[in-house]
C-alpha cells in the first residue's frame, strides 16, 4: 500500500464511495467542502438519515448526491461504501449503530463525528475489527473555517489517516491528537466558538451602554474580532506579543487589561476550558456505560 500525506490524498479520495449516516448541518458542511474542493464527485456520495425524507430530497436537489429513504436502499449504501461517516446525535448513536452493524465490514473506514463516543465504545458496538477515525469538529466547519481534532484506532493505516485528514481539511484545519486529548480539543476548539461569541456579546453590550447604537457596536465588534484573528494568522506572531505591541504604557489598553486582570480574566477562561474538557470526559463515560450495558 502506498503511504499518502494529506496533501496528496486527493486522487485516492476521488475513487472512494462515501456514505453519511446522519444528514444534519455538519454532514452537509462536509459534503459541501468535499465537492467545493473537487475532492470527489456527487455520484460518489450517499446520504441517509432515520426518517426525514424531505431533508433527503433537499440534499439531493442541492448537491446531486445519492439519498435514500427506503431501508433496502440505505442498507445497500452502507454495504457498498468505502468510508462510512457516523454523524447521528449521541443519544441516538448506540441504537442506530446496533441496527446497521451487520451491514458494515472490516474493509471499510468508519469516521465518527459522534460527540463523546470513544473508539473503545464504537468497537464494542460494532463487534468487529473495523478501522475507526474519531473526530471532534466545531460549528465553524459549516463555513469552511472549522477546527477538527482527529484520533485513529490502531487498525487505521497511514493512508486512511491521510485520507481522513484531507477530508476534514476541506472544512478547515485538522490536528491529529491522542484520543485522550480529544476532551481537551472539545473544551478548547469544540466549545471555543461559544466563548468568542460570549466575548462579542459583552463587547457589543459595552458599546451600547456607553452610547453607541447597537448596530455600530455590533459592526465594530465583528470587525475587531475578525481583524485580530487575521492578524495572528497573517503575522504568525504570538498573541501575547501582539497584545504587548498595542498596549502603550499608561494608555487606554493597559487600563483595560489591568481591569481584566483584576477580575482574573485569564484564569477564569483557563478554568472554563478545563471544566468543558472535564464535562466532555463525563459525557463520554456516561455514553459508554449506556451503550455497553
Amino acid at each position: 500500500m502506498t503511504i499518502l500525506s494529506s496533501s496528496n490524498a486527493s486522487p485516492a479520495i476521488a475513487s472512494l464511495k462515501m456514505c453519511f449516516y446522519g444528514a444534519g448541518s455538519m454532514a452537509e458542511a462536509m459534503v459541501r467542502g468535499l465537492l467545493d474542493r473537487g475532492l470527489t464527485e456527487p455520484g460518489q456520495i450517499s446520504m441517509m438519515n432515520r426518517q426525514n425524507a424531505a431533508r433527503m430530497e433537499e440534499l439531493n436537489a442541492r448537491y446531486g448526491v445519492n439519498t435514500a429513504s427506503m431501508d433496502a436502499d440505505k442498507a445497500a449504501m452502507l454495504q457498498e461504501a468505502d468510508i462510512v461517516f457516523l454523524m447521528m446525535k449521541p443519544k441516538d448513536a448506540a441504537e442506530a449503530i446496533a441496527q446497521v452493524r451487520d451491514l458494515l465490514h472490516p474493509g471499510q473506514l468508519i469516521v465518527s463525528v459522534i460527540a463523546g463516543m470513544t473508539i473503545r465504545t464504537l468497537e464494542a458496538l460494532l463487534g468487529k475489527p473495523i478501522p475507526i477515525v474519531r473526530t471532534m469538529p466545531n460549528t465553524s466547519s459549516t463555513i469552511g473555517l472549522g477546527a477538527t481534532g482527529v484520533s485513529c484506532s490502531a487498525a487505521v493505516s497511514a493512508e486512511q489517516r491521510a485520507i481522513a485528514e484531507a477530508m476534514f481539511q476541506a472544512v478547515g484545519l485538522t490536528t491529529v491528537v491522542e484520543e485522550r486529548m480529544l476532551d481537551v480539543v472539545t473544551g478548547l476548539s469544540g466549545s471555543g466558538p461559544a466563548y468568542v461569541y460570549y466575548l462579542m456579546e459583552a463587547m457589543i453590550a459595552a458599546g451600547s451602554e456607553l452610547g453607541l447604537t447597537e448596530d455600530a457596536a455590533r459592526e465594530l465588534t465583528i470587525q475587531t474580532v475578525l481583524g485580530a484573528a487575521h492578524m495572528v494568522k497573517a503575522t504568525g506572531e504570538n498573541p501575547a506579543d501582539l497584545r504587548r505591541k498595542v498596549t502603550s504604557p499608561n494608555g487606554t489598553t493597559q487600563a483595560a487589561i489591568e481591569k481584566l486582570d483584576a477580575n482574573q480574566f485569564s484564569q477564569t477562561l483557563v478554568s472554563a476550558i478545563a471544566r468543558a474538557a472535564e464535562r466532555a470526559a463525563e459525557m463520554g463515560a456516561e455514553i459508554e456505560r449506556k451503550a455497553t450495558s
